[in-house]
């Protein structure tokens, strides 16, 4: 590594709180709560830069209620695009129409935002609470993680070399694969499903227009469309088959087959293909390990829910860390009651995703006829409108 990139990137500390592995929107939001109580973190991460994508486009309410207190809310809302309604159509005929807008909430909508700019929201929060100017330390990798009595150590290479620091605590918030969590010895049980999915983000003359997010059922399979702000749509459909990075002809073809015609599309501003797991770690915690998001669980972008989940359990664990760092609370009570709290949630996501995924994308005939006249049926009754709209929201009790 160069001189140069040496001078440019802080050095670690020796020694601190808590160390965060993963600055994706979990560990930026755990940051942002340990920052807001005034404990020590380091916030690593091993890709050089933030995300320049926009995986996932949704903030639901009850998300948007945790970040209140960390002062993320309202720039968020600022920045992101107000969508009161969700709509089920097959063909020319509306399903189902879910409203947001009667849930009781400050934030009664679905605040349609990219990823990307969702975690600018909080790494500037991060940034702004911890009086860091450089709240993330990039490009880090960590290739140790033991514990001994009162702490952890965290080995990573990076720009510096190979460093050590030693925690109370260390955070797995780094994803899927997550390093953490293997060297944790934390099992993943769970499986993929069979579709594989495409994803776009493009400028579009979208004959619905922007005030909805629409999922529409065809034979060929299912497709989602959800406006996003500056003008630009999010495409989701379930293929057979399609290229890693699906262009503009691709996705045009889609929406000829499944949406009759009612969009064309203009501007590809990104696409990728990817396959949907649904796993859940067998703990939560290892002594002083703790997982938190997509580290702990993953599961369909059905409903949007992903980030959501992941940022709800940075609250919850921020809280908790606080507690015990703090306040003197026994940490093994309080770091199981972390996972008491924050597993049923992710339990039922998996639960509630893996029944919406396989409706959807139900192949045969019979299958596809019995799931739309439930839906329509389903649909005028009131009652159940608004439970779907406060499952989707993150506010069911």
């Amino acid at each position: 590594m160069s001189g140069t990139a040496e001078a440019t990137t802080p050095a670690l500390p020796g020694r601190t709180d808590v160390v965060i592995v993963g600055a994706g929107p979990t560990g930026l939001a755990l940051a942002a709560h340990l920052a807001s109580a005034g404990v020590a973190f380091l916030l690593l991460d091993r890709l050089p830069q933030g995300a320049g994508t926009s995986r996932a486009g949704v903030v639901h309410a009850r998300t948007l209620e945790t970040l209140e207190p960390v002062g993320a809310a309202a720039p968020l809302v600022e920045r992101g695009l107000r969508v009161t309604r969700f709509g089920v159509i097959r063909g020319r005929h509306r399903l189902a129409t879910v409203a947001f807008d009667g849930l009781p909430t400050p934030y009664p909508y679905a605040l349609m935002l990219p990823q990307h700019e969702t975690e600018a929201v909080l790494q500037g929060r991060v940034r702004a609470l911890s009086g860091d100017r450089a709240p993330v330390r990039r490009p880090y990798t960590v290739t140790g993680l033991g514990q001994e009595a009162g702490g952890v150590t965290v080995t990573v290479d990076g720009p510096r070399g190979t460093r050590t620091v030693r925690a109370a605590y260390a955070v797995g918030a780094d994803g899927m694969r997550s390093t953490v969590r293997e060297a944790a010895g934390i099992g993943y049980r769970g499986g993929r499903y069979a579709q594989s999915f495409v994803l776009a983000d493009m400028r579009m003359d979208w004959r619905p227009g922007r005030g909805e997010v629409s999922m529409l059922f065809a034979p060929e399979g299912p497709v989602l469309v959800a406006p996003l702000p500056g003008d630009v749509f999010r495409l989701v459909a379930a293929v057979p088959e399609g290229p890693g990075e699906p262009d503009a002809a691709f996705v045009q073809r889609v929406l000829d087959e499944r949406a009759g015609g009612q969009g064309r599309v203009g501007e590809m501003l990104w696409g990728s293909r990817f396959r949907v797991h649904h796993r859940i770690a067998d703990r939560y915690r290892a002594g002083r390990i703790v997982l938190a998001g997509d580290a702990a669980h993953v599961h369909s972008p059905a409903g949007g829910q992903g980030m959501n989940i992941g940022i709800q359990d940075a609250a919850a664990l921020g809280r908790a860390l606080a507690d015990v760092l703090l306040h003197g609370a026994d940490p093994d009570a309080r770091l199981e009651a972390y996972e008491r709290e924050r597993r049923p949630a992710a339990e039922r996501v998996i639960v509630f995703t893996d029944r919406l995924t396989r409706a959807v994308t139900a192949r045969s005939l019979p299958l596809r006829t019995g799931r739309d006249v439930t839906l329509r049926l389903l649909g005028r009754v009131p009652a159940w409108r608004t439970r779907l709209a406060a499952e989707l929201a993150g506010l069911r009790p």
